[in-house]
């Protein structure tokens, strides 16, 4: 495997991304890696070589770069956490993706064509929002445990649906008070109109957070193993690679 750490200039400063692919094989299909609330860190680049070694080129940016090069999350750092996730916007991260694609478009172990992009928790309706914003490009999104999917805000992701050429996963937690059932049953029903290629999955028996190794008390290792294999075959079936 190859990897390493890189500036990718936007209009709002140097984003720091951590980007991961195979030695051997290329060029490999592009897919963004967006983080959740606690920052981008090692736990996060571990899930995306895991991503890497089934045969993308995986790029995992630092979306709170606006405000800071690193974040470590730690209990009496909580507020701070919110403070970044709220400067955010699916817009903001929207022009982030398009950075980010700029870039692998000039690299010539990232193949062009159909892209990928997952998001978790907090980046769940960016990744949604981005195959609206991008639909010529992310052809595969996924969500999982995703928050704010569905919403009164004006700039709610799934106002923009109807733009989306892609196919859509959501995985959602059983329990879950960021993303409570009333929010994905609305989503999903509204979806249902719109003739995107969707699919919403409730993963028995987790809470927020389950993917996490690191996440104490909430990691569920076979609902963690159940997201890898949907997420690698909606990328397959999309994006080719794997």
């Amino acid at each position: 495997m190859r990897e390493r750490e890189i500036d990718i200039q936007t209009a709002d400063g140097a984003m720091n991304t951590f980007i991961t692919h195979p030695e051997e094989g290329g060029p490999h299909p592009v897919v963004v890696f967006l983080m959740d609330a606690p920052g981008k860190r090692e736990e996060l680049h571990d899930m995306a070589r895991r991503l890497g070694t089934a045969g993308y080129y995986v790029l995992l940016p630092n979306l709170y770069y606006r405000r800071t090069r690193s974040f470590e999350m730690a209990p009496e750092r909580r507020e701070e956490m919110f403070g970044h996730m709220n400067s955010l916007s699916n817009a903001m991260v929207c022009e982030d993706v398009s950075a980010l694609l700029d870039h692998a478009a000039t690299d010539a172990a990232a193949a062009p064509g159909p892209v990928g992009c997952v998001g978790y928790c907090m980046s769940g309706p960016f990744a949604f929002a981005a195959a609206a914003a991008l639909p010529d490009r992310i052809a595969a999104a996924a969500s999982f445990h995703g928050v704010r999917l569905f919403s009164e805000a004006d700039d709610s992701p799934h106002r923009q649906a109807h733009e989306i050429r892609g196919e859509l996963y959501f995985g959602c937690a059983e329990t879950d008070e960021w993303a409570p059932k009333a929010m994905i049953d609305g989503l999903d029903a509204y979806l249902a109109g719109t003739g995107v290629r969707y699919r919403i999955e409730w993963y028995p028996d987790t809470h927020h957070g389950f993917v996490f190794p690191q996440r104490a008390g909430m990691y569920h290792k076979a609902a963690a193993e159940r997201h890898w294999e949907r997420l690698l075959a909606l990328f397959a079936r999309q994006l080719g690679g794997g």
